[in-house]
């Protein structure tokens, strides 16, 4: 008898060891597929106020990692002409200022929003000043620079540029030595736009 029930409690422990590792390969699975989608962040914009990204569903987004002081800033002007040419086709860019290359950004919120809009008359969405590297890696930038897509790469310097399909994929990654308005860029936001 006490041979039964211990062949019974051990079919039982087998069993439930084979359910728990399809359940958590199910889960694995589901989450490789969220890995490269942005949808689930909220981020906190130039105001301090939240901002989900799930908002953003049928817009295609660029994401850019900005400074006031780097040699790239002069993009700020490229952007600005991408944004006004595109944001009424569902168009939006997200900049996200950020510190951590040569200290190419060190002035408070609203001293970046005032620069931007100052110098550039910069109409599109900035955010809160972020990590994009490192221990205090910002979450979205987390998902972006650990994908599929774009790689596990960390970001090399200031303006780094991702792109976002409609429904919060990461599609693509371009470095900081893309321009803009450059045609690499736009073919690939005019794409997105008609898909």
């Amino acid at each position: 008898m006490n041979k039964i029930i211990t062949h019974i409690v051990y079919l039982s422990i087998i069993t439930a060891s084979v359910f728990l590792s399809k359940t958590e390969a199910s889960n694995t699975s589901k989450g490789n597929q969220m890995d490269k989608n942005i949808k689930q962040i909220t981020v906190k914009d130039i105001d301090g106020k939240s901002v989900k990204l799930a908002d953003y569903k049928g817009k295609v987004l660029l994401i850019v990692n900005v400074a006031s002081y780097c040699g790239y800033t002069k993009q700020y002007a490229g952007l600005e002409k991408i944004y006004k040419d595109y944001k009424d086709k569902g168009f939006e860019i997200l900049a996200f200022p950020c510190n951590q290359f040569g200290e190419q950004e060190p002035g408070t919120n609203e001293e970046i929003k005032n620069f931007c809009s100052s110098k550039f008359d910069v109409s599109f969405k900035l955010f809160d000043k972020i990590d994009v590297n490192g221990k205090d890696k910002s979450p979205l930038y987390s998902i972006l620079t650990d994908n599929e897509v774009t790689g596990k790469a960390d970001i090399k310097w200031n303006f780094e540029k991702f792109l976002i399909d409609k429904d919060g994929n990461v599609v693509a990654r371009y470095s900081s030595k893309v321009e803009p308005t450059g045609k690499e860029l736009i073919s690939a936001i005019e794409k997105e736009l008609v898909e």
